[in-house]
């Protein structure tokens, strides 16, 4: 099965699994701190194993000037084992955050935290403000 197929099964098979952990990143000094909230199907499946691929490989995909992924048959290989919840949180930062981001190998500042959801403000009014360099969030 393609890793679309096994994410469609897994989708209509997996109970979602709602996290509460999200990641706060910022993806350059000039912008607001962003915030990713897994999505409850993927951590079912991530948590279920035998769905998702190494994460190597999402690096390893060759997107042309449109948009277009040219080698998408390196998804379709042997799929990981079960995660973790937290495995699960770093798959996904790895996956879908900018690797500039998450490697360290830019610069020594704080470029993302993963944080729980009670952490974060309720209110989304002066989100477009928000900084990890200002960040005083509780642990």
């Amino acid at each position: 099965m393609t890793l679309i197929e096994k994410l469609v099964v897994a989708k209509k098979q997996l109970k979602p699994f709602q996290t509460d952990y999200r990641v706060v990143f910022e993806d350059d000094m000039d912008s607001p701190a962003k915030v990713m909230i897994p999505d409850p199907n993927f951590m079912a499946a991530a948590m279920a194993g035998g769905v998702l691929p190494p994460v190597e490989v999402f690096h390893q995909l060759k997107i042309d000037d449109e948009g277009r992924v040219l080698n998408g048959h390196v998804l379709h290989v042997e799929p990981v084992g079960p995660m973790t919840e937290e495995e699960a949180i770093e798959y996904l930062i790895q996956k879908d955050i900018p690797a500039h981001v998450w490697s360290g190998t830019q610069d020594n500042r704080i470029k993302f935290m993963v944080v729980r959801k009670e952490q974060l403000p309720q209110s989304r009014q002066f989100r477009n403000a928000w900084r990890l360099a200002d960040a005083q969030i509780a642990a």
